[in-house]
């Protein structure tokens, strides 16, 4: 069987120091039967001699001397090598300490319950406070679980735990330190005008909100009757043309027998004054009224065989004029005299061009009484044939009348074109109701 010292290499082996001389203990102290701290075999005892049976008793064994050699210089074991440098005397070992002592597993197993309590729980009779013993006290140690339970009124009081401080109202601890308040850190200048920026978006956003909420509930009220007459006298020079006089004009169901019409607008008239626009005798019985300024426009139906003419006259008088007006046309029947006719707009290059007094056919005049504006429609034919016998369009869109303007359409050309122009009038002044006026 190979060892270790078969495969170690001789060169690479350390030389073994010499053993140091022994030392005389001094004089005085008991001898310890051991290092305590290697392990030492226990001395077995010296068997009793046997009883003589005829053979010779052994020798007994000598007596270990206990006196030590006398001190001296000893030769070294080895001649060859250099003395050694003598060693450091050996510690006495500690008074108080058993002469059984052993460095054991089963020794520190013994004691390690008295070591723990001696050095972490206060001895009786002393307060929380007062320093444990620095050494133990001598004796033999007990065996683990041998020592009775102290009781209660000897037991040391446990410390109690430090009291912690709890957080302030409103202000959270710190990380790492509970109980400890965290300093409260101001805004900064960064925080603040965000702040501001924020309350002024929103106190924008709601003033928006708020005003747009006023200006719907002012739009969704209805105008009074002083206003509308009011922006009524401003139309004709704040609304566009086409507003009041639309290039194309759909007719549902107002032809004869309930037909759609459609009238396309072919020229426009310079606005101006109402001097040459009326017959002497109609222009005398609107001049109470008075003239601001007069509006025309001709338009053509779908098939080019009608022309019609459509004015407003925008007036000066009040709305108690404008209503004493009206009530004298309807009385009087002023709109279906056929000496009170409204001159047509014959625009040259155009299918009116032809469209002069002889070829007036049928006509109507609206004395408005919610806005300041009289509104006339006079029809003919676009081939420019004389009519000797006009009629009114309230007549000519009668059920069963067979005369030449009825039957051609041309008193429902006359007012259909008069009912929308008014309309349109009305809805540029504001007004939200329909008015009915007397009509020729």
């Amino acid at each position: 069987m190979s060892t270790d010292a078969e495969f170690a290499d001789a060169r690479h082996i350390p030389p073994i120091p010499p053993q140091p001389p022994r030392q005389p203990a001094p004089a005085g102290l008991p001898q310890p039967e051991g290092d305590p701290r290697t392990t030492v075999l226990r001395r077995v005892p010296a068997e009793p001699p046997a009883p003589a049976t005829g053979a010779p008793a052994a020798h007994p064994v000598p007596p270990r001397p206990t006196v030590p050699p006398p001190a001296g210089p000893q030769p070294p074991p080895h001649p060859d090598r250099a003395p050694a440098a003598p060693a450091a005397p050996t510690p006495p070992p500690p008074a108080g300490r058993p002469a059984t002592f052993r460095d054991t597993a089963a020794f520190h197993l013994a004691n390690s319950q008295k070591l723990w309590s001696d050095s972490r729980e206060p001895a009786a009779g002393r307060g929380p406070g007062a320093p444990a013993p620095r050494h133990p006290a001598a004796g033999p140690s007990a065996a683990p679980g041998s020592e009775p339970p102290r009781p209660a009124a000897e037991r040391p009081p446990h410390l109690p735990w430090p009291s912690t401080t709890g957080p302030q109202p409103g202000v959270a601890p710190a990380y790492g330190a509970p109980g400890r308040p965290r300093s409260v850190r101001l805004p900064g200048p960064r925080l603040l005008a965000a702040a501001a920026c924020l309350v002024l978006g929103i106190g924008l956003t709601g003033g928006a909100a708020a005003g747009s909420w006023l200006t719907d509930e002012a739009d969704a009220a209805p105008p009074t009757a002083e206003a509308v007459f009011a922006k009524g006298r401003d139309v004709w020079h704040n609304t566009p043309v086409d507003r009041l006089f639309p290039r194309t004009v759909n007719g549902l169901g107002v032809g004869p027998g309930g037909a759609d019409r459609t009238w396309t607008r072919i020229a426009v008239a310079p606005d101006g004054g109402c001097g040459r626009a009326y017959d002497p005798k109609l222009a005398a019985a609107l001049a109470r009224a008075g003239c601001t300024r007069l509006l025309r426009a001709t338009y053509a139906d779908a098939t080019r065989s009608s022309v019609i003419t459509v004015g407003a006259q925008i007036t000066k008088a009040d709305q108690p004029g404008m209503m004493a007006l009206n009530t004298r046309f309807s009385t009087r029947s002023l709109g279906t005299r056929t000496d009170l006719l409204p001159l047509p707009y014959a625009a040259k290059g155009t299918p009116a061009e032809g469209f002069g007094r002889a070829q007036r056919a049928s006509w109507t005049v609206r004395i408005l009484t919610d806005v300041p504006v009289v509104v006339y429609a006079v029809s003919g034919f676009a081939d420019g044939r004389t009519v000797t016998d006009p009629q009114p369009a309230e007549a000519a869109v009668r059920p069963g009348v067979t005369t030449a303007p009825a039957e051609a359409g041309l008193g429902h050309d006359a007012k259909g074109l008069a009912d929308r122009i008014g309309t349109d009038f009305r809805k540029a002044a504001g007004s939200p109701t329909q008015t009915t006026e007397a009509s020729s």
